[in-house]
């Protein structure tokens, strides 16, 4: 019930404040920033209607309106979008500093509980956490973040470098000439998403029945996204692991997402999240994880003499040279050019584009 309570205190205070901002610079072009954010919690919790945000920690209702405030800069420099109202149908969550929470042997006391959370720990944590998140997803699972400041160890030497095409008929084709199959995992779970949604159709709105359909299909839509976080971070371990130099493109995945017919396979194939976990695993192991221009003709360009074709339709899978007669793999040829001017951006420190 605390947790409950906290998350719908934070939620409250988060869509007030933010009300409250926006209506001050819409009517009178005043700026609140996060000292007035603050001022203006004080005064909701001076308001007799509003005295249960005293039954909760000071903390996370603190930390919400940082986060407003990061919120708000990210928009103002061009990162993000306007910050939206939190919904109580979506994913929950309350964060804790070293003030709002006690920890010793493997236990989390939050402030104003009497019982500690009864975790189950994935893995034990090296050192006292600084901050905790608390969450709840729309499942109804509950989950505890810790952050905790450790020094990465970096893995050994490793002499070998890799290029990486991502495509959607094999998530990943590696220079080397293998090529990873696309799990679509969306696809494996399309008969029995569409299933539940049709049930979910025929419910009536507002129904304890309805609330039982939402479940089912939010059950489903989180294990397609565990199995596909799954996949990637073994994946991405895996390529960090086995290479020292690990090349790739820089695509621009919310531009390709507009391309209708291909946009919800891009969305399950992950690429994005892919190219995080092995920027971050990369800095994290030592290894270099470089990128080249997105405009840079890896498929067209042949990977033995050079020489670039003019045109190559996304339906050309395999292609001959007309220059040296050579018979390319569409995705292995765009690999293995990858890895080269990945190899050339590393050595000059510039974007590599071949000879006119």
């Amino acid at each position: 019930m605390l947790l409950a309570r906290t998350f719908g205190c934070v939620r409250s205070v988060y869509n007030r404040t933010l009300r409250y901002r926006t209506d001050a610079y819409r009517d009178e072009g005043t700026s609140i920033g996060y000292t007035g954010a603050n001022a203006y919690l004080t005064a909701m919790k001076r308001d007799e209607e509003l005295a249960w945000l005293h039954e909760v920690s000071c903390v996370p209702l603190q930390q919400c309106l940082r986060n407003q405030q990061k919120a708000f800069t990210n928009f103002y420099e061009g990162r993000a979008g306007y910050p939206n109202f939190k919904s109580k149908h979506r994913r929950q969550s309350a964060e804790f500093t070293r003030s709002g929470f006690t920890y010793r042997d493997g236990q989390i006391l939050l402030a104003k509980c009497r019982i500690p959370l009864d975790v189950r720990w994935s893995q034990p944590l090296p050192c006292e956490p600084s901050t905790i998140t608390v969450s709840k997803d729309s499942v109804g699972r509950y989950f505890v973040s810790c952050l905790c400041e450790v020094e990465p160890v970096p893995l050994p030497v490793n002499p070998n470098s890799v290029g990486l095409d991502l495509g959607l008929t094999h998530l990943v084709t590696l220079s080397t000439g293998e090529k990873i199959d696309n799990p679509r995992h969306t696809a494996r779970f399309a008969a029995r998403l569409a299933r539940a949604q049709r049930r979910l159709a025929r419910k009536r709105k507002g129904s304890a029945n309805r609330a039982r359909a939402k479940r089912c299909v939010a059950r489903i839509h989180a294990r397609i996204g565990d199995a596909r976080q799954d996949y990637l971070h073994k994946l991405s371990g895996r390529l960090i692991r086995q290479n020292g130099i690990v090349c790739l493109e820089s695509l621009a995945v919310k531009n390709m997402i507009r391309n209708r017919p291909l946009s919800k396979a891009i969305s399950d194939a992950g690429w994005s999240e892919l190219v995080r976990q092995l920027r971050y695993k990369g800095k994290w192991a030592g290894r270099q994880v470089v990128s080249i221009d997105r405009f840079y003709p890896s498929s067209k360009r042949c990977s033995d003499c050079g020489h670039t074709v003019k045109e190559m339709p996304l339906g050309v899978r395999t292609w001959t040279c007309p220059a040296c007669s050579v018979t390319h793999d569409r995705d292995i040829n765009a690999a293995r050019n990858i890895k080269a001017a990945g190899l050339a951006v590393l050595a000059c420190g510039g974007d590599v584009s071949p000879a006119a």
